[in-house]
C-alpha cells in the first residue's frame, strides 16, 4: 500500500510503498477514505509525547474508511461498514474502561502513536469490536475524519471536563482545528464565545465558527480585554495551544470561581512543566481541569449531534489534499499558517 513514513523525527516524511497490515483476529484492516492532519500529528513528528519508538512509522489519527476484512473474533463489523476510527484505543478490562473512561485506560494505545496510524492506504485497527465506531448514514467520511482528535477532544473537554452551561462566558485560546472545535461546541451549548489569537484570519474563521466576539492578542493585552468584554471574566478558559503564554493568559482571563481548561499539549520539558499563578488561583478559587481524547460512551451522543445538524465539523474543513501533499501540510502547520482543518482525501 501507499503511506507517508516517518523515518527520523524532524526529517520529511517519504510518501512510498509499503507492506499491507496484518489481519489478527480480534482486529479489522479498512481501506481510509479520509485522514485528517491534526497538530498531535506535529507533536509526534518532534518526538513529542512519547509514544514513538521505533522506526519507520506511520502517523496519522483522524481517520474514516470502509471495512475491507474482520478477524474471525469479530461480531461487530462485516466487510464494507462505514465506520470511524477513535484515536484513544483502550483494552476494555482496566477499571478506568470498565468505568466508562476509556481515555485514560491504563494500557491506552493511541492510533499514529502506539502502532501505525492513517496516513496510509489501508489501516490495521486491533480489539475493534471495542475500539471502532459505527458511522451514521447520515454522516459523511469528510465530516468523520473532522471528529478524529480534534473535535471530540473539544467535545469531551467543553462538555464533560469543562462543564459548558448556557449564557456563559468562555474564553478561548487557539483558532487553530481544536480550537474552533471548541468554539463550534460551546456555543451549540448556549455560551458566549470569545475567541483569541494572533492572526486576523483565524479570528474571521472562529466568528463563522460562533465566537460573539474576537481578541488579536498580539494587538492588545488579551486577559484585560476579556475582563473588559464580560465585566470580571470568564467563567471557562480553554488552552487549545498549550505555549506558556496561552496557558498562563487563559487563566488570567478567568472571574471568580472559574474553571480553566486544558486541551492543548505542551512540548515543554519535564511532562510540559509550566509556570502557573498560585495566588491567582487562591484567592479567586479557581479550577484547572485536563482532558484527553474521548471515552468510546461519549461518541453516540457527539455523533447524534452532528448527524442532526446541531453540531457541524465539517465546516472546519478548508482544505482537502493528497497524500503526496503531506510535507506541506506539515510545514504550514508547524509555522501556525493555514486556517481551519486540512484532511487527506486522495490517496
Amino acid at each position: 500500500m501507499k503511506a507517508a513514513v516517518l523515518e527520523a523525527f524532524h526529517e520529511p516524511l517519504i510518501v512510498k510503498q509499503v507492506a499491507d497490515p496484518t489481519l489478527t483476529s480480534d482486529g479489522v484492516i479498512l481501506k481510509l477514505e479520509a485522514t485528517g492532519i491534526c497538530r498531535s500529528d506535529l507533536h509526534g513528528w518532534h518526538g513529542g509525547l512519547g509514544a514513538i519508538k521505533t522506526f519507520p512509522h506511520i502517523l496519522g489519527h483522524e481517520m474514516s474508511g470502509i471495512v475491507q476484512e474482520v478477524g474471525k473474533d469479530i461480531r461487530n463489523f462485516k466487510k464494507g461498514d462505514r465506520v470511524i476510527v477513535p484515536f484513544n484505543q483502550g483494552d476494555g478490562v482496566c477499571p478506568h474502561c470498565q468505568s466508562g473512561h476509556h481515555n485514560l485506560c491504563d494500557n491506552l494505545k493511541m492510533v499514529g502513536f502506539h502502532f501505525d496510524g492513517g496516513f496510509a492506504e489501508y489501516i490495521h485497527i486491533p480489539n475493534a469490536d471495542l475500539n471502532l465506531l459505527h458511522l451514521p448514514e447520515g454522516v459523511d467520511f469528510l465530516t468523520a475524519s473532522a471528529m478524529g482528535c480534534r473535535f471530540m477532544t473539544a467535545f469531551h473537554g467543553v462538555v464533560a471536563q469543562g462543564n459548558v452551561r448556557p449564557g456563559e462566558w468562555v474564553a478561548v485560546y487557539g483558532s487553530g482545528g481544536v480550537g474552533l472545535s471548541a468554539i463550534q461546541i460551546a456555543t451549540a451549548a448556549g455560551a458566549n464565545v470569545i475567541a483569541v489569537d494572533i492572526a486576523d484570519d483565524k479570528l474571521d474563521f472562529a466568528k463563522q465558527m460562533g465566537a460573539v466576539a474576537t481578541v488579536n492578542s498580539k494587538q492588545v493585552n488579551a486577559p484585560q480585554a476579556i475582563m473588559e468584554l464580560t465585566k470580571g471574566g470568564a467563567h471557562l478558559s480553554v488552552d487549545a495551544l498549550g505555549i506558556q503564554d496561552t496557558f498562563v493568559n487563559a487563566i488570567m482571563s478567568l472571574g471568580k470561581r472559574g474553571r480553566h481548561l486544558q486541551l492543548g499539549v505542551s512540548n515543554n520539558p519535564q511532562g510540559g512543566m509550566t509556570p502557573v499563578p498560585i495566588n491567582l488561583m487562591l484567592l479567586k478559587e479557581l479550577t484547572l481541569v485536563g482532558s484527553a481524547g474521548m471515552p468510546i460512551p461519549e461518541y453516540r451522543e457527539m455523533l447524534q449531534m452532528v448527524e442532526s445538524g446541531k453540531l457541524a465539523p465539517g465546516k472546519l474543513i478548508t482544505k482537502q489534499i493528497a497524500l503526496d501533499d503531506i510535507n506541506e501540510a506539515f510545514q504550514e502547520m508547524n509555522n501556525y499558517a493555514g486556517v481551519g482543518v486540512t484532511v487527506i482525501t486522495k490517496y
